[in-house]
């Protein structure tokens, strides 16, 4: 099936499908979950994965991680969404160990082979992290839909965590951003753009062990609620204000241009609107905010601190009236 178009068979695709972030907040905002004593990072600041302490310096690092086709590639998307999975892992500073397959599949609309290639996609990229596939659950579903459940193992003293940031580190971002446009523009022309894909099958593995290893202590992975949604998340947890410099921020290939043609997510829209009451964006444009707000899909990480390889893209301050400026 040389001609399938993967995302044709769903609404949405990536992590632009995730819940806007302000019903979600709302709705986890009423739940109480039972206190752990060994619990490490939970719910309350929206990190990236639960962490657990085993015994003295070991944790247990979990996480899950679906959507709908991003791409039109079976192999790909599988590769996407398995890289994406984990990286939540890599985003607070542990290293997978395990993961589940997570799949949903319209068995009478698309061949199961298909899915057999977004399989073979995920476990080659689980393979290239030194993390092993057994197995998992699958449902018949009106949409196709792949990701994973991970379990890692950390150091709880090398934990990278939303409310670890201090005013005086600068941000670091390890992939440019712009695959939410490209996503939205591929889906809609069948336009393929393979620095997109190779951004989003890309690890963060070594961009984390960097962080560590340079004493980095505060992190988050840019996924669908976009840099300045992560990072308002980063910045409130912290208490602090985060400055980001618009020209230093990088972009992917053609970026801009899918912008300006009008390929944006309602998702990164709703990013926007969600972060715009702390936003201070003086007279940044708004072509530049909708990139900066752009729902990305295995995404890189920000870190607060420098990172080789990585370019510096602004800096925490003590905290003003506004969680984010952008200038």
């Amino acid at each position: 099936m040389t001609d399938l178009r993967l995302t044709q068979y769903a609404r949405g695709g990536g992590c632009s499908c995730k819940i806007p972030p302000g019903e979600l907040e709302a709705v986890l905002s009423g739940l109480a979950p039972a206190q752990v004593r060994e619990l490490l990072i939970g719910i309350e600041h929206g990190d990236d994965a639960a962490v657990v302490r085993i015994h003295g310096d070991r944790a247990l690092v979990s996480t899950v991680d679906f959507f709908a086709p991003v791409v039109d590639d079976p192999y790909d998307f599988g590769r996407i969404a398995a890289a994406n999975a984990l990286s939540d892992v890599y985003a607070v500073g542990g290293e997978p160990l395990v993961a589940l397959n997570l799949l949903g599949w319209p068995r009478d609309v698309l061949p199961m082979e298909v899915a057999g290639e977004v399989l073979r996609g995920g476990v080659d990229v689980a393979g290239q992290a030194g993390c092993a596939v057994a197995g998992g659950h699958s449902i018949d579903d009106a949409e196709p839909k792949y990701g994973m459940a991970v379990t890692g193992l950390a150091d709880p003293a090398k934990l990278l965590r939303l409310d670890a940031g201090r005013a005086g580190l600068p941000l670091s971002l390890s992939k440019p951003l712009g695959v939410g446009v490209l996503n939205s523009r591929h889906k809609a022309t069948g336009e393929v753009f393979p620095g997109a894909i190779a951004s989003m099958t890309t690890l963060n593995r070594d961009a984390a062990r960097a962080a560590t290893s340079a004493g980095a202590r505060c992190a988050t992975d840019v996924t669908g609620f976009g840099l300045l949604g992560h990072l308002f998340k980063l910045a409130r947890a912290s208490g602090v204000t985060a400055v980001v410099e618009a020209a230093a921020v990088p972009y992917l290939e053609r970026a801009r241009e899918a912008v300006r043609d009008g390929y944006v997510s309602g998702g990164t829209r709703r990013n926007l609107a969600w972060v715009a009451p702390h936003l201070d964006a003086g007279a940044t444009a708004e072509e530049d905010l909708l990139l900066l707000a752009d729902a990305q899909t295995s995404g890189g990480l920000l870190v607060a601190g420098e990172i080789p390889g990585a370019p510096v893209i602004g800096e925490l301050v003590p905290a003003g009236d506004r969680a984010l400026i952008v200038r």
